[in-house]
């Protein structure tokens, strides 16, 4: 089960263009596995002790996020869900760390991770 930033409340917007870049990302991702869903960068993921210990993973770093779904949406036998999780989008003052850099790794990974 994954959470989704676009179904919960209470929601605070995230930047325009964080938004829209994650939109992008989703969609890309959408295409390459044949999935649905809305948010592959929420950091909430849920699953079974089994289902974890079956994931292949190597990234360090936000990359994580794009792997852990492509390795979940490759097993054929596996249906990702998601749920509404609350939102608070934080500031770069209050300890934003992501930038335009980690979006661009972001739609590498998801076609490293698609054609791996």
């Amino acid at each position: 089960m994954f959470g989704s930033r676009f179904y919960g409340r209470p929601h605070r917007s995230l930047y325009c263009h964080y938004y829209f870049a994650n939109r992008v990302i989703s969609f890309l991702f959408n295409l390459v596995f044949n999935q649905t869903l809305t948010d592959i960068e929420a950091c909430y993921k849920m699953m079974t002790r089994d289902v974890a210990r079956s994931l292949r993973l190597t990234a360090n770093d936000f990359g994580i996020e794009a792997e852990m779904s492509a390795e979940i949406a490759r097993q054929r036998s596996l249906r990702i869900y998601e749920i509404g999780i609350s939102y608070y989008g934080r500031t770069y003052a209050e300890g934003k760390k992501i930038n335009w850099k980690d979006g661009l790794k972001a739609l590498w990974y998801v076609f490293k991770f698609r054609f791996r």
